[in-house]
């Protein structure tokens, strides 16, 4: 058979890719990663006792937006990134604009509080138990997101990694909010923030092991 002969025999009867496969299977690596991450704060962890106060609900609904947003932004972009040479058409600007909200709220809470208070406000009462709970909590979610990008063709496995753990963190976030007491907007930025730049590094680390095609 001759070169040409065979090209139109490959090129015979091929089917457009579905673009949407991707965007199908990262959507429900999400679902279940939300799923699971609430089940295991609510069997490992518990809800806070207080959650039907406005108080408490006012702080919980903050946390779970920074955690949405962050899940929202890096998503949008990790569905491009498992896509063959997506990296090219990805800017992580937009991926850091919720970071960039709640340090901005943080900073403003700090300038409003006495310094006497900013340990306390900082710190508060369990950041060991966030510094632990969110990485541990990420981990089945960041093997759903794994699992789900690993369908595509990433050629950029670091960056899409980190993009895995980015997701895989933010969802754990929205989980272990359910169960967390410390409602201090620098605690959340701090711990919260920095326990997802955690998974993130992770993520970028793991992601050309488990990503290799």
């Amino acid at each position: 058979m001759k070169t040409d002969e065979l090209i139109a025999a490959l090129s015979t009867n091929v089917e457009p890719v579905n673009r949407r496969v991707v965007d199908r299977s990262v959507g429900i690596a999400l679902a279940v990663g939300v799923v699971v991450a609430i089940g295991i704060t609510l069997i490992a962890l518990g809800v806070r006792s207080d959650l039907t106060t406005p108080r408490a609900a006012i702080f919980l609904f903050l946390k779970l937006a920074f955690a949405i947003g962050t899940v929202g932004a890096a998503s949008l972009y990790l569905t491009r990134l498992a896509r063959p040479g997506g990296e090219r058409r990805v800017s992580a600007g937009f991926a850091a604009l919720p970071f960039a909200a709640i340090l901005l709220l943080a900073g403003i809470r700090l300038g409003q509080a006495p310094s006497s208070h900013w340990d306390e406000m900082v710190m508060g009462k369990d950041w060991l138990e966030c510094l632990i709970s969110i990485p541990v909590i990420a981990i089945v979610p960041f093997a759903v997101v794994i699992w789900a990008v690993r369908q595509a063709a990433p050629t950029n496995l670091v960056r899409t990694g980190a993009f895995s753990g980015l997701v895989a963190g933010g969802v754990s976030a929205i989980g272990y909010a359910l169960h967390c007491t410390d409602d201090s907007l620098p605690f959340v930025a701090l711990w919260y923030g920095g326990t997802i730049v955690l998974c993130t590094l992770a993520g970028a680390i793991l992601g050309p092991r488990l990503l290799r095609w």
